[in-house]
């Protein structure tokens, strides 16, 4: 019987973690070790049952080990899902502590156990990844409720026990092989495509967890010294990012700032202290918190309260990264890496070799975030919107990233490879069909000549200006210099940039887009307030214009970059036709400041704006005359117009791209742009998908900018098209007493 308050004979579970040590380092059989094991904990623990339940693949427990039951019901009893006081314990994810067991409405008689006489139960859950791959229970007959010491007490063991479980040190791998110690069924998660393509290969965890490969202490005194200098790092390193020092692009102020509340939070401190003074090594303490908090964020509803979750994991995995004294970058990858992350700014995805990745798997963002947008750049087969994905996976499971149906499988079944492998083999096909058309005019087949042009904003793009066959580049984003660079590019940096593209374009026309930073798209160098809808607030030219330092630096760049070529420059979102007046006279003033120097101009200037704000639909008789060119980035365009946050899941998708309002508003810009002979081309998203690209052609638009994946397919509907035919479907539809959306045409494969 166990005395009152009583816990471990030892105070502390060192002693029992030092015997349990001793017993799995033992020979003889896996069973006979596993037995050790219990009568160990027993004893220890002055209790009179010790079990140890493992989950196996039907998802039963079943009874593996134990002191003080039936020694005949060892791998006869099993649990079904939830069943009895140990499957409600495994469904909690979470200790249960009873005084009488026996009265609980979870309790389930199994007369084979023998457990009659025992009222006073402890179960505690094995974890891993969050999961719970089994059972600790103790029990004695007195009718006793266990202290918060013992409590801590079997949780320690129990945190232990999983991860020699699961390591195989306890149990080998034939005892293992119906255990489900990680998960390793086939699964199919359904999300969103960011970005198409299919890709097979083998899972690597972006920010992985560090496995921790000591779980106990030689030394807890030097352990828990150990584990104060890593948090004392740790929150140094976030202040320095507070601070700007570290000019990280991607996390915003507000998720620093709840790093560091979470760093500071008492109780996740002490927590950890505990585990250390346990017996536990730093990083098994770590492991260990971060499983107890997993477990029980993992069961919250409430969003909030799981996007707080994602924020102690990433917290735990820095600082098991800073008492491992990992450095970015020297990560071992596969050569057939499909990255997995909860989010990713652009900085972190082109941190990852290129030649080694194959897809991108994320738990949020949207189509229109960073990431998606680099990885259709690279294109990079990229799925997101995937509900829980980093727990239903492990650290190199094989997955199929399907950006074609905007799926994951994780550990597909061979028949479910052979397939994805087929659907490759096709695409492949059909690639090399858009290769040989590259020098193929894109003129369609009633005769009208359509120039197809690529969008860029990596380095890396300029390599697929050939192959794709675009006759030149239609929109460079140039903020992405500025969001992967640690400080604010200095102007021989932008300079040597811009040179590069265009001799990298060997003469073919490019458009570069000023910066468009703001909103969504963060600098941590530069300092802004904070606001409370930053998609209407100071982005692009409104920041350019308030910084006019920044913008005139840019521009400067592009002369220089451009002395005796052609410059083409356009600014984004501009609102009003004052913003444009006030931007273009930047652009003035910065050439007078070139020409009293001696400098050599551009051999041409030409300088336009982009159409993404709705007021300019009404203002363009003012604008356009103004202007050399226009671009319409049907993004944010159409964004602003339906008042949907595109990079917001919950309603990004509530709007119809190819609905009577914004046919409307696209066939007038049309319109008014050539009654005053404006060159006019489209370089949203929109363009590079063949059925809107040809509803675009239709409205009257030759000139179309696409993504590099988007140019291929888009050249061989204009190949295939009877324009004529086109205008006058699309004209039927918009002059139909109820106008109806385009979306309902499918008339090319791919569209």
């Amino acid at each position: 019987m166990m005395p009152m308050g009583g816990g471990l004979t030892t105070r502390g579970p060192r002693n029992l973690l030092r015997q349990i040590r001793e017993a799995m380092a033992g020979g003889g059989p896996a069973q006979e070790r596993l037995d050790k094991v219990v009568k160990t904990i027993a004893s220890s623990m002055v209790a009179e049952v010790c079990s140890i339940y493992l989950r196996r693949s039907t998802g039963e427990l079943e009874l593996f080990a134990t002191e003080g039951l039936n020694p005949e019901a060892v791998h006869n009893t099993r649990l079904r899902p939830g069943e009895g006081l140990v499957g409600e314990v495994a469904r909690l994810n979470e200790p249960i502590s009873l005084s009488d067991a026996p009265s609980h409405p979870s309790f389930s008689y199994r007369p084979e156990t023998g457990e009659d006489p025992y009222h006073a139960f402890l179960g505690a859950p094995l974890l891993r990844g969050g999961r719970s791959i089994g059972v600790l229970v103790v029990q004695n007959q007195a009718a006793r409720r266990y202290d918060e010491d013992e409590v801590e007490d079997i949780q320690t063991i129990a945190m232990v026990l999983a991860e020699t479980v699961a390591s195989g040190e306890l149990l080998g791998l034939d005892e293992l092989r119906d255990v489900e110690v990680a998960p390793h069924r086939p699964e199919r998660i359904k999300g969103q495509r960011f970005a198409e393509g299919l890709a097979i290969g083998h899972a690597v965890l972006h920010e992985a967890p560090v496995a921790p490969e000591r779980l106990l202490a030689d030394d807890p005194v030097a352990e828990e010294g150990r584990l104060k200098l890593g948090l004392t790092a740790l929150k140094a390193n976030i202040d320095s990012m507070l601070e700007g020092g570290q000019g990280l692009a991607g996390p915003s102020y507000e998720v620093l700032e709840t790093y560091r509340m979470f760093a500071d939070d008492r109780g996740w401190n002490r927590s950890l202290e505990e585990a250390v003074r346990g017996g536990l090594t730093a990083e098994a303490a770590v492991d260990r918190v971060r499983n107890e908090h997993r477990a029980r964020f993992a069961k919250a509803r409430d969003p909030y309260i799981r996007e707080r979750l994602h924020d102690l994991e990433d917290l735990a995995n820095r600082l098991l990264r800073v008492l491992a004294g990992d450095q970015p970058g020297q990560r071992e990858l596969p050569d057939d890496t499909i990255l997995v992350a909860r989010n990713l700014g652009p900085a972190d995805l082109l941190e990852y070799p290129r030649d080694k990745l194959r897809g991108l798997l994320l738990e949020e963002g949207s189509a229109a975030s960073h990431a998606g947008i680099v990885a259709r750049a690279l294109q990079i087969p990229c799925v997101g919107r995937l509900a829980g994905l980093r727990d239903r996976l492990s650290e190199g499971d094989l997955v199929i990233a399907d950006g074609e149906s905007g799926e994951a499988f994780l550990r597909p079944r061979p028949e479910m490879l052979d397939a994805v492998q087929a659907r490759m083999q096709l695409r492949a096909q059909r690639h090399a069909e858009f290769v040989a058309l590259r020098d193929t005019p894109a003129i369609t087949r009633d005769g009208v000549r359509v120039t197809v042009l690529a969008n860029a904003g990596l380095v890396v793009d300029l390599d697929t200006l050939d192959e794709t066959g675009a006759e030149g580049i239609g929109l460079f984003r140039t903020e992405f210099q500025f969001m992967v660079s640690e400080e604010l590019p200095r102007l021989q940096a932008q300079t040597d940039l811009y040179r590069r593209v265009l001799d990298a374009a060997g003469g073919r026309p490019v458009t570069f887009r000023t910066l468009d930073v703001g909103g969504d798209k963060v600098l941590p160098y530069l300092e802004v307030e904070r606001e409370e809808n930053p998609a209407l607030g100071r982005r692009a030219i409104r920041l350019g214009l308030d910084r006019p330092g920044l913008l005139r630096l840019q521009l400067r760049a592009l002369l220089s970059a451009a002395a005796g070529r052609e410059l083409r420059v356009m600014f984004p979102m501009i609102a009003t036709v004052d913003e444009f007046r006030a931007a273009r006279a930047l652009m003035d003033a910065e050439c007078e400041w070139a020409e009293r120097r001696g400098k050599t101009l551009p051999a041409s200037l030409r300088v336009g704006a982009m159409i993404e704000a709705p007021s300019l639909l009404w203002h363009l008789d003012a604008l356009l005359p103004l202007t050399d060119f226009v671009s319409i980035g049907t993004n944010d365009l159409f964004q602003y117009m339906y008042a949907a946050d595109r990079t917001n899941p919950l309603v990004s998708d509530r709007y119809d791209p190819l609905s009577p309002p914004t046919l409307r508003a696209l066939q007038d810009i049309q319109r008014q742009c050539a009654e005053t002979e404006t060159p006019v081309s489209v370089c949203g998203e929109l363009a590079g998908r063949p059925l809107e690209a040809m509803v675009l052609l239709a409205l009257g638009y030759t000139r179309l900018s696409a993504p590099a994946g988007g140019v291929g397919p888009v050249k061989r509907m204009i190949l295939s098209l009877d324009l004529a035919a086109a205008r006058r479907g699309v004209a039927g539809l918009l002059g139909a007493p109820r106008p109806r959306s385009a979306m309902r045409w499918r008339l090319w494969p791919g569209s």
